[in-house]
C-alpha cells in the first residue's frame, strides 16, 4: 500500500469507530430499564382518616348544638375545626341507625368511598367509631346547600340567575357520572336531592353524602318525591342508578321553577307544563325569563326524560351528563 491507501484507511476505520460508539450510546439510552420508582414518587390513593372519639369531641366543642349545621335522615352535621385550623364537617350518625347497623363494616365503607375524588363531589377525610358512635368526616370549604338557595334564603334564589343553574345542573350531572361510571366499584348515591347538592363560593356544585343510603333504606323522610315509585317496590326495588337520575332530574325541575320538591308533587305539576310548552307557567317567576328560551326548553326536556319515564325507559347518567354539558357550553360562549 501506498502513503494516500493508508490515510484513506486510517479514515475508514477512524469513522467506522465512531459510528459505532455512537450506535451504541443511542442504544444504550434507548433499551435502559426505568428505574423503580419508589413509594413516595408513586400516586397514592387517597384514604380515610381514622380520628379517635376525642379528636372529633374536640373538633364539634363536643357536639355542641351553636355548631350544628343541619340534620338530616341519616345524621347531624356539625362544623368542626382540626388542629391545624382546617374547617371540616362532622356528621354524626343517629343513633338509632347505629344500632340498627351494628354489625356493619362502616370503617371499610369509609374507605372505599373516601377513595372518590372530583372536582363535583364532596371528598370523605375520615371517620370515627365507638360504641354506640358512628362519625363521618368531610371538607368544609363554607358551602351551602342548593335547597338553601332555592327555598330558605329570601334572597338567594336570586344569585343563582339561569346560567349559574345550568352550570349547577351540569355539575351535578358529572359528579353523578362519576360515582356511577369512573369510581372503583361504581357508587350509587341512593338519596339524590337538592339539600345533598352543596355550592361552593364560585357556585361549583358539588355531591355529598353519596353512597351512604345503606344506613336508612326505607327511611322515607328526606327521601319521598326525589326517587321514582319503583323504589319502593319489593322485587327490583330500592336504590340504583336509574333513581339516582331521577333524582337529578327532580333538582332540574327545582332550578327551572324555584319551587321545592313537595314530595313529589313537582313532577307531577311540571311534566304536564313541558309537555304543553307552558314554559311561562313552569320558570322561576323571581328571575327575567331570558330572550333566548332554547337552553332553558332543553334543560327542561332533559328533566322530563329524567322524571317521566319508567327505570328500563330512563336516560343513563352519561346521556344526560352529555346533553347538560352541550347546553352548557351553549350558555357559557
Amino acid at each position: 500500500m501506498n502513503h494516500g491507501t493508508y490515510i484513506a484507511y486510517d479514515v475508514v476505520m477512524v469513522t467506522l469507530s465512531i459510528s459505532f460508539f455512537v450506535l451504541a450510546v443511542v442504544l444504550y439510552l434507548v433499551c435502559k430499564k426505568k428505574p423503580v420508582e419508589s413509594e413516595e414518587t408513586l400516586a397514592v390513593k387517597h384514604c380515610a382518616r381514622a380520628y379517635s372519639l376525642m379528636d372529633i369531641h374536640a373538633a364539634t366543642d363536643g357536639f355542641n348544638h351553636s355548631r350544628i349545621l343541619g340534620k338530616g335522615r341519616v345524621g347531624t352535621v356539625y362544623a368542626g375545626v382540626q388542629e391545624n385550623g382546617e374547617l371540616v364537617a362532622v356528621k354524626r350518625i343517629h343513633s338509632v341507625l347505629v344500632l340498627s347497623n351494628a354489625g356493619f363494616g362502616f370503617s371499610s365503607v369509609l374507605k372505599w368511598l373516601s377513595s372518590a375524588q372530583h372536582p363535583n363531589i364532596v371528598s370523605i377525610l375520615g371517620f370515627s367509631e365507638a360504641p354506640g358512635e358512628r362519625i363521618i368526616v368531610m371538607e368544609f370549604g363554607r358551602m351551602v346547600s342548593l335547597d338553601f338557595y332555592l327555598h330558605q334564603n329570601v334572597n338567594g334564589a336570586s344569585l343563582l340567575d339561569w346560567n349559574k343553574r345550568i352550570r349547577i345542573a351540569s355539575g351535578a350531572a358529572r359528579g353523578i357520572q362519576y360515582l356511577h361510571e369512573v369510581a372503583t366499584p361504581n357508587i350509587v348515591h341512593g338519596c339524590v336531592k337538592s339539600s345533598n347538592v352543596l355550592i361552593d363560593v364560585n357556585f361549583c356544585p358539588r355531591i355529598c353524602d353519596y353512597g351512604l343510603n345503606f344506613l336508612a333504606p326505607r327511611e322515607k323522610r328526606g327521601l319521598v318525591g326525589y326517587v321514582d315509585d319503583e323504589y319502593w317496590n319489593e322485587e327490583g326495588g330500592g336504590a340504583g342508578k336509574e333513581s339516582d337520575v331521577y333524582g337529578l332530574g327532580v333538582i332540574m325541575l327545582e332550578l327551572l321553577s324555584g319551587r321545592g320538591c313537595e314530595e313529589g308533587l313537582i313532577a307531577k305539576w311540571a311534566l304536564p307544563l313541558i309537555k304543553e310548552t307552558s314554559f311561562g307557567e313552569l320558570l322561576d317567576a323571581r328571575l327575567v325569563i331570558p330572550s333566548d328560551m332554547k337552553p332553558l326548553v332543553r334543560l327542561a326536556k332533559v328533566a322530563s326524560a329524567c322524571v317521566g319515564n319508567s327505570r328500563k325507559c330512563r336516560p343513563s347518567i352519561a346521556q344526560v351528563t352529555t346533553i347538560l354539558n352541550n347546553i352548557e357550553m351553549e350558555v357559557c360562549i
